[in-house]
């Protein structure tokens, strides 16, 4: 199998889920999109994996290079029907290519924190209804189609999990490493956001969690990439 990844910042990556991938022999070609990379034929690949970024959806003048992965986006889950799965940005990307918007949280999630799982019958098959997971979001998608399946919610975002077709947009992470949080924690815009929702001098507390937490996390991706899989 042949996977398509697409970053906005060369640090988030698909995290855990590249060795699950690398231990199935699947064929990843990432495209860099910050640094003007192209979206390659479409036609080639068997799903495609968007990450997360810094930036916003709307933010289309800064980074030109969104539009163009909207309709990606959007040729691959509507047109082609192919299977997808979006983190964080991933997910909001998705919510706008099939018709959803994207709006500002009145409170961020930023954190070690669970979501109820609504619907375990496709991806989530398997995994626990209350799941942990790490947050660290300010924007949430919201008023998907009709067609759209609500799968996880937590009481701050109603949509912290949802289907489209064989599309799945996935507002929280699950794929971290043990160098997720510091690296995260040097880009300006995250930084501002973890100090603003838990104060200053909150990283070492929140990097404590999520090593407390890691092993559930990666069971976790373990589980929703072998479900992936399944679907593809």
């Amino acid at each position: 199998m042949k996977f398509l990844v697409l970053q906005h910042i060369n640090i988030e990556h698909p995290g855990i889920f590249l060795k699950f991938m690398k231990e199935d022999n699947i064929k990843i070609d990432t495209v860099e999109l910050d640094e003007n990379e192209k979206i390659p034929n479409l036609d080639l690949y068997d799903a495609m994996i968007v990450m997360g970024g810094p930036m916003d959806t709307w933010q289309e003048e800064t980074y030109p290079w969104l539009k163009p992965e909207k309709e990606a986006i959007h040729k691959f889950v509507c047109v082609n029907k192919k299977p997808y799965l979006g983190l964080c940005l991933g997910a909001q990307l998705l919510s706008e290519a099939v018709g959803g918007k994207v709006r500002k949280m009145k409170t961020p999630e930023i954190g070690v924190l669970k979501v109820s799982v609504t619907d375990d019958k496709s991806i989530f098959k398997g995994l626990n209804k209350d799941l942990k997971v790490l947050q660290w979001h300010s924007y949430e998608a919201h008023d998907l189609p009709d067609n759209a399946n609500l799968l996880a919610s937590s009481p701050e975002c109603k949509v912290q999990a949802f289907s489209f077709d064989k599309a799945f947009g996935l507002q929280f992470h699950v794929e971290q490493t043990n160098k997720t949080v510091p690296e995260w924690a040097c880009v300006p815009e995250y930084k501002s956001a973890l100090e603003k929702t838990l104060g200053e001098n909150a990283l070492e507390k929140f990097k404590r969690d999520v090593e407390q937490n890691l092993n559930l996390f990666n069971d976790s991706a373990k589980i929703i990439y072998k479900n992936f899989k399944k679907i593809i």
